[in-house]
């Protein structure tokens, strides 16, 4: 039945991708992905081979894609604007894809982890902080708040915590990236 269908494991990882996205990327199952083929769940068990296997490819997917945006959106960018560019990617990026973006959060072995975009989107963070002229350890503390920033951010956004107040999100966030910009600039010495 399975091979009526079509089904392979990259087919099977972007409509799982496309079912976190409508359903939420905690809802996505091997069970779930086999009754939107219209499968049984064990047809599916020769190209995944569990729900984590399935979320771990997902997750693979969407950081792939994150850091593809990334990398466009950087190409001749410094500084500040450079700044913006790769916050609008993440942001953009989870406003489109609510269950990629949750999939790009989700924790990969050691393995997978060293093998994913993940280490491309370290490098492209590392680059943007190159033109702020900070150093070791420094730059790692650097990349570890834009992380933080931007992901709050985007978290509390989806999640409605801004939702019932002013001044406008894009004005905060605006804002915040000014505020970054700033600290970034001014980075304060032990």
């Amino acid at each position: 039945m399975a091979a009526r269908v079509g089904l392979t494991p990259e087919r099977l990882t972007r409509a799982g991708a496309e079912l976190a996205d409508e359903v939420g990327f905690d809802r996505v199952t091997v069970s779930e992905l086999a009754r939107r083929f219209d499968v049984k769940v064990a047809s599916l068990y020769s190209h995944v081979k569990n729900s984590h296997d399935l979320k771990t490819r997902i997750a693979l997917l969407a950081l792939e894609e994150l850091a593809d945006r990334a990398a466009d959106a950087l190409a001749g960018r410094a500084g500040k604007d450079a700044l913006t560019a790769l916050a609008n990617v993440y942001r953009d990026y989870a406003r489109e894809h609510p269950g990629r973006y949750a999939a790009a959060q989700f924790r990969l072995g050691p393995k997978e982890a060293a093998g994913s975009a993940g280490v491309r989107h370290a490098q492209m963070a590392r680059a943007l902080l190159r033109g702020y002229d900070l150093t070791e350890p420094d730059q790692t503390h650097a990349v570890r708040l834009l992380g933080s920033v931007f992901h709050g951010y985007v978290s509390l956004e989806m999640g409605g915590g801004f939702s019932h107040s002013a001044p406008d999100t894009q004005e905060t966030w605006t804002r915040v990236l000014d505020a970054l910009d700033a600290l970034l600039r001014n980075w304060p010495t032990p």
